[in-house]
């Protein structure tokens, strides 16, 4: 008999998580304004509101914390992590941040100014919010495939060639700072980025006189995908895919709370000494000094070992196959989902799913909302919510795709829960001709509204 597949680690310690009532589960999301951010982590069940800082750490991580140099500058840990992030990237020159759009905020301070143009793959809320608010406009290159749900492309965070070319030939090169290639690309489907096309763009890039930097919270990841689905790949390291796709740009910003597999944490990573130079001063303004830069030591000492767990195989394996495991049940309920099936996340096609809620009344929250009622089960709108309004009309954007996002935590839960989810899915979707009625704002900020916004029912 074959031997069936078994996840590489055995589970050290646990975490007591409660289940309630469909009445207080209701009663609980009237109090939110009906947004799932405003819940407490003790009124849900199933928390897949995001895989950013929810995974679990290894003994060897905790190990590491214990060690941890506090010095405020010149820290052992800060010596450890920039020795770890050059070799997986390259890049010799690096700068910790508290998260991922703190380093979005340094970076973008640095090279992004009013009326610039940043053209690359479906940039995620945050990314698009720090651009917007230097006025700068975020220009989406994705290939069309990406759009399409049941497209077999294994590829569809690529970019596509001639949308990024029309860019550059449409605005002079002083106007469009760098390209952003995000690997995994979240807003699609966290979808992966071949290396052909990371190649390409840094061709077509070159020809132009426009750099390229990286949007890497789930590198790794992206890394697992091109080892399993690109020719010629099959027999490299995911640390060997990952460094020669950070060889096509000249930096990177990260969210160690991924593919970093800690709680808290950021950096920037670049070749440029220019530009970490000046980097450094907003280092220093927003985050503090250029060696901790908002994380403790025993983070960067822990960072430090999850990025080297992050690029094994046997991890990411186990990772990637618990979320196709979660996929394929909902496909084989019949459920509409993005496929192939991306890797920290399965996304939810809402307009498929609740075809009688009109797009103003925010289906994928609608459906959000639903499954939560269900089963207790919190996850995320990736949709017109996070799409946010043009900053010019202040009318909503209405993205090609509206999706209910699961995003699965690292080593947190098992095929069991994912079991739960699926079944949980499966009973809204049976009685999805019940829901007829979406959700109306009564509040919202001026960005990154699906944070905070305060909605009731229609």
């Amino acid at each position: 008999m074959k031997l069936p597949y078994a996840e590489p680690f055995r589970i050290k310690m646990v975490e007591n998580i409660h289940q309630s009532t469909p009445e207080q589960r209701i009663e609980w999301l009237k109090d939110a304004h009906y947004n799932l951010f405003n819940l407490k982590s003790s009124q849900v069940f199933i928390d897949l509101l995001t895989d950013s800082g929810t995974g679990a750490m290894s003994d060897r991580q905790w190990g590491a914390m214990m060690t941890g140099d506090e010095s405020y500058a010149g820290s052992k840990s800060f010596e450890q992590l920039h020795e770890t992030v050059q070799n997986i990237t390259g890049y010799p020159y690096l700068l910790p941040t508290h998260q991922g759009r703190a380093a979005e905020n340094v970076l973008f301070s640095v090279l992004v100014k009013d009326g610039d143009i940043i053209p690359g793959n479906s940039h995620f809320d945050t990314t698009k919010g720090h651009i917007e608010i230097r006025k700068a406009h975020a220009v989406d290159c994705t290939v069309d495939e990406a759009f399409d749900i049941d497209d077999p492309h294994l590829f569809k965070g690529n970019i596509d060639l001639q949308k990024l070319e029309n860019v550059y030939r449409s605005y002079p090169k002083e106007q469009i700072p760098f390209c952003l290639i995000t690997i995994t690309c979240n807003s699609s489907g966290g979808q992966p980025v071949s290396l052909e096309n990371m190649k390409a763009v840094k061709e077509l890039s070159d020809r132009y006189g426009i750099p390229i930097y990286f949007d890497s919270a789930r590198f790794a990841e992206n890394a697992y995908f091109i080892k399993k689905r690109e020719k010629g790949q099959e027999h490299r390291s995911i640390k060997e895919i990952a460094k020669e796709a950070f060889s096509y740009g000249v930096g990177m910003t990260m969210s160690s709370k991924k593919d970093g597999l800690v709680n808290i944490g950021g950096f920037i990573a670049l070749s440029d000494a220019d530009i970490f130079k000046k980097a450094s001063n907003f280092t220093i303004i927003f985050e503090g000094f250029i060696t901790y830069g908002g994380m403790a030591g025993r983070d960067m000492a822990a960072l430090a070992v999850g990025l080297n767990e992050a690029t094994e195989y046997n991890y990411l394996e186990s990772r990637i196959k618990q979320v196709e495991y979660l996929g394929k049940k909902l496909i084989e309920m019949g459920i509409p989902v993005q496929q192939p099936i991306g890797g920290h996340a399965v996304f939810i096609d809402a307009l498929r799913f609740l075809p009688n809620i009109p797009r103003e009344e925010y289906p994928a929250q609608t459906l959000a909302n639903e499954i939560y009622k269900e089963a207790g089960i919190r996850t995320v709108e990736i949709g017109t919510l996070l799409a946010d309004r043009d900053p010019e009309t202040r009318e909503n954007r209405y993205p090609k795709l509206e999706l209910v996002r699961l995003a699965i935590p690292r080593r947190t839960y098992t095929n069991n829960h994912m079991d739960y989810i699926a079944a949980a899915v499966n009973n809204v979707y049976d009685r999805r001709d019940q829901i007829t009625k979406g959700y109306k704002i009564i509040w919202e900020s001026e960005i990154l509204r699906h944070f905070t916004v305060q909605l009731e029912e229609i």
